[in-house]
């Protein structure tokens, strides 16, 4: 199954810097290891906000669920989600 998922980061007031940065690191890693595995297809920054746009290949809104849940920003995220399908028109 297919999903855009849009997350946007709201960086906590009650972390320093390098808690944050931490936090940051581990996030990079573990996107890193969903893109290798084919989970995390698409990864893009959406301009001038602390957010992206990202498409996810996964089992089912379960497994999608705990990926996102298991994102080390998870806590500081807004999250939408938009299921996916083939469009009727595509030459793909």
């Amino acid at each position: 199954m297919l999903f855009q998922v849009k997350m946007k980061v709201i960086p906590p007031t009650n972390l320093s810097e390098e808690e944050f940065s931490d936090i940051k690191a581990k996030e990079k890693q573990y996107a890193k290891e969903l893109q290798k595995a084919g989970v995390w297809l698409h990864l893009w920054r959406v301009v001038g906000l602390y957010t992206n746009i990202s498409i996810f290949e996964v089992e089912d809104n379960a497994h999608l669920h705990n990926v996102l849940s298991a994102l080390p920003l998870f806590p500081f995220m807004e999250i939408e989600v938009t299921p996916l399908c083939a469009h009727p028109s595509s030459i793909k």
